[in-house]
């Protein structure tokens, strides 16, 4: 068996933390067997050794290891990358394929953020660990496959499946072994050693003096969270090498790419809820703002149906809901003399058994919806309905009021403003 620090060595691993190498030494224990793995931690922090030392010290180290992000495949995909599918099984499906559990039969599969997996998959998954049984999609055919399997995940597991997204069973099936791998913040010791190391590295592929540290800015790197991790400082250390010119690099000149410095120091309570507050009135704010436009929807469908049906008793009954929304009525009718003069234009419409010839009713069977620019044929059309009614009735407001279903009140507005 061999030891940690050749493992090490063989895979490129930099750092001497205690949890770093019992978490190796778990590999190593582990590799001989066919049990499941599952490799937890955050993101960054390197988590795709793990499955490759366990593969090269394994009996399968002949066989074909295969990484699969399960993140990055579409969840409509997903089954057809992992089992197969048949010819015509769905659309494009246009020859049979076989999926990776098919082609890495006698090798392993390393399950990236497995989490990730739709609930359906899941259940293909349980059964492939289970009894190492699948079926490609389309098939009825069931296939027998002799892998092994390593996941990984940076996700809350038991907070996954408390929300019923992870299946528990699939959980305990996959965990035989975990294999936790610590994060940047905790290795302090560690994170010179692979920033001196990502330097070198740039150093060389960028033919330039490598970058060093000064002792402060040495301190300030240890002290840097790393929500990244070592992904976070490769990237960090990429930077520098490419765009600092002097190659001594102070504590002042690294703080400008340690983004949100300020963040790893205990934040001020008020002014997070302050924060908090700005995002509720925001989302109140957008809220009211999409009633407004449903309202309008609402207000412009009503006055569509008074104009196309002309009989305003009948549609207030069926709307009497949206109109009282609207206009604030709390009673059964809509009392004219309550009613905002403004806001009652909309109602301003023929009933229904005003005598009208076939081509004037056509005028008002609109299309779907009423466009802005169509507001000065509503009043030309208004106009000549009011004039139409007051030369049926010799000139009589109430009795034309009545017919146009507004109050005499509003009829005499109509007339002055039309100068009648």
């Amino acid at each position: 068996m061999e030891s940690v620090q050749a493992i090490k060595q063989r895979f490129g691993i930099i750092g001497d933390d205690p949890k770093l190498n019992r978490a190796i030494e778990k590999a190593i224990q582990v590799a001989p067997t066919d049990i499941s793995v599952l490799v937890t931690g955050e993101s960054g922090v390197g988590k795709e050794s793990i499955p490759k030392i366990i593969h090269a010290l394994s009996h399968r180290k002949h066989g074909k290891y295969i990484a699969v992000n399960c993140g990055a495949i579409p969840e409509g995909t997903i089954d057809s990358e992992l089992f197969g599918h048949e010819k015509g099984a769905f659309t494009g499906a246009t020859q049979t394929r076989s999926g990776y559990f098919e082609v890495a039969d006698g090798g392993t599969i390393f399950l990236d953020e497995v989490g990730e997996l739709p609930l359906p998959t899941q259940v293909r998954l349980l059964r492939v660990l289970e009894n190492g049984e699948f079926i490609k999609v389309g098939s009825s055919k069931v296939q027998k496959t002799n892998v092994r399997i390593v996941a990984a995940t940076n996700i809350n597991m038991f907070e996954s499946i408390k929300k019923e997204k992870f299946r528990e069973d699939l959980y305990y099936r996959l965990s035989t072994v975990e294999i936790n791998l610590p994060p940047l913040r905790e290795r302090k010791d560690d994170i010179h050693l692979l920033f001196r190391k990502f330097a070198s590295d740039f150093g060389l592929k960028y033919k330039m003096p490598t970058i060093k540290l000064e002792d402060e800015a040495v301190e300030l790197l240890k002290k840097y969270r790393w929500g990244g991790n070592i992904r976070q400082l490769r990237n960090i250390a990429e930077q520098i090498s490419v765009l600092e010119q002097d190659r001594s690099i102070s504590a002042e000149e690294l703080r400008h790419y340690l983004p949100d410095v300020g963040s790893n120091l205990p934040a001020v309570i008020a002014d997070k809820k302050k924060e908090g507050d700005f995002s509720n009135e925001r989302e109140i704010l957008y809220k009211v703002l999409f009633d407004m436009k449903s309202d309008l929807n609402d207000l412009k469908k009503l006055t569509l149906k008074l104009m196309q049906e002309g009989d305003t008793k009948q549609v207030q009954d069926e709307n009497e809901g949206l109109i009282q929304k609207i206009y604030g009525n709390s009673g059964n009718d809509i009392d004219e003399a309550d009613i905002d003069e403004d806001k009652l234009e909309v109602l301003q419409i023929p009933q229904q058994n005003a005598p009208q010839k076939q081509e004037e009713k056509d005028k008002y069977y609109f299309a779907e919806e009423i466009e802005e620019e169509e507001t000065l044929s509503l009043q030309d059309k208004e106009l000549e309905l009011i004039k139409k009614s007051l030369e049926r009735h010799n000139g009589k407001r109430k009795a034309a009021a009545e017919e146009l279903g507004i109050s005499e009140r509003t009829l005499y507005r109509k007339i002055k403003q039309y100068n009648l």
